[in-house]
């Protein structure tokens, strides 16, 4: 085995309890009730230790490994107190959730953030999402976050959780980079105006195109759910509605694609 007695046992029957616990964490009931939850893969493993993100357990098949790599991580969660557990290829491959895992799964705490944790920066931006229903739209749009340097996310009024698998995997473990919190979408409101931020609503009913306004000032945009939308009290809220241009016979994009880019306009603003 790679990493010689880092890890204290092999496990090769799907029986075991550890194993039935990392099946389970599939479940969303399951890790609200224990707040835990699964991270996989060597890229996003490699984010959430370097923000030191608690991991609990990391199971290991040295025969799925895709580089050289592996150990040194291994080595790292070791260090930073997590129990490193080795299954077999057969057991591993029968609580991973990917087509081609990689050998490296972690059972991690939950560490959630408040509003308060949010960081205070002279000219802040952030992206808040009401209701999105899809994991891998979740998990795109703080991958997106994180490329143009949003100082932090904000799920409202969630109907996917933040730790679900496809959140983790479409995020490519930039849900460790990027500063994330969940909360009421009436607390989100409050907050935002007690700090200054100009709530900007995207919605294809908007009269103004998102490159025709100034992203430049402290700014949350804000998008919503895949079918219908912002929620009526956003709209009312926002200081601003933009919309993106739909020459095509759809009068929307998938929410993912166009949060990526309203953030990059904001981007573009601000370093003209």
């Amino acid at each position: 085995m790679q990493g010689g007695a880092m890890a204290a046992k092999l496990i090769t029957s799907t029986a075991n309890p550890l194993i039935k616990e990392a099946k389970k964490l599939w479940e969303r009931r399951y890790r609200e009730k224990t707040k835990l939850f699964l991270i996989e893969g060597y890229r996003e493993l490699s984010y959430a230790l370097k923000r030191k993100y608690p991991l609990r357990t990391l199971l290991i098949c040295p025969e799925l490994f895709l580089g050289v790599n592996e150990p040194a991580l291994i080595q790292d969660a070791l260090q930073k107190g997590a129990q490193i557990v080795e299954c077999s290829e057969v057991i591993f491959r029968s609580f991973s959730y990917r087509d081609r895992p990689d050998g490296l799964l972690a059972i991690a705490h939950q560490a959630p953030l408040l509003l308060k944790d949010l960081p205070r920066t002279s000219n802040p931006f952030f992206v808040i999402a009401e209701a999105i229903e899809k994991p891998g739209n979740l998990g795109t749009i703080l991958r997106s976050s994180d490329a143009v340097g949003v100082d932090g996310v904000v799920v409202c009024d969630r109907c996917t959780d933040i730790y679900n698998p496809n959140v983790v995997r479409a995020s490519v473990g930039t849900l460790f980079t990027v500063p994330v919190v969940e909360a009421k979408g009436d607390e989100v409101m409050q907050w935002l105006r007690e700090q200054g931020i100009q709530i900007v609503a995207a919605t294809p009913s908007a009269k103004k195109l998102f490159t025709e306004v100034d992203l430049t000032q402290k700014v949350a945009i804000i998008v919503g759910t895949e079918q219908v939308g912002l929620s009526s009290k956003w709209l009312d809220e926002a200081d601003l509605q933009v919309k993106i241009p739909m020459q095509g016979t759809a009068d929307s994009l998938n929410v993912a694609t166009a949060t990526t880019l309203l953030l990059y306009e904001v981007l573009r603003q601000r370093a003209c």
